[in-house]
């Protein structure tokens, strides 16, 4: 495993080995890129924001999708890392492995652990993922295994 650096992951886009739309240069990061807020839902008062402020409640949990739709190659997996000025506020977050092959964007599941509620924009730069190469090509990819949430768009609860 090789984690692919600024350089890589631009060469990988242009070569249509990995996507990330919509692209903004100036999320990239020397080791990954940082992905944004589309979309808030917040389950205690059953909204979905998608424009504005989202404002979350002491002691809630929340789900974050990502603004962007990634296409991940057949031979590049990704991890995704909270963003420390949220972690700072008081932000926990489940985060995991992005498979290979997997398209769509992301939802990730969260809570507000402090004792105020918390402002979040959408669009802010939430987390970021950070690609990695496989050595080989998996027998199977993502959408041949499961491809639960496959091409998924905005905040996707359990399916």
């Amino acid at each position: 495993m090789t984690i692919l650096s600024d350089k890589d992951i631009e060469i990988l886009i242009n070569k249509n080995e990995l996507g990330i739309e919509p692209f903004n240069q100036k999320n990239l990061t020397p080791n990954g890129y940082d992905l944004s807020i589309g979309e808030v839902y917040v389950k205690k008062t059953d909204q979905h924001i998608k424009e504005g402020m989202a404002e979350i409640p002491s002691l809630t949990w929340f789900a974050v999708s990502t603004k962007e739709f990634v296409k991940m190659g057949p031979h590049i997996a990704s991890q995704l890392w909270i963003r420390s000025s949220y972690a700072r506020k008081g932000i926990l977050a489940s985060f995991g492995k992005v498979d290979a092959g997997f398209h769509g964007t992301l939802t990730i599941s969260c809570f507000n652990s402090s004792n105020r509620e918390i402002e979040i924009p959408i669009g802010d730069r939430f987390c970021q993922i950070v690609f990695e190469y496989l050595s080989t090509v998996p027998k199977a990819l993502y959408n041949e295994r499961s491809g639960t949430y496959q091409n998924q768009s905005g905040v996707t609860l359990n399916r």
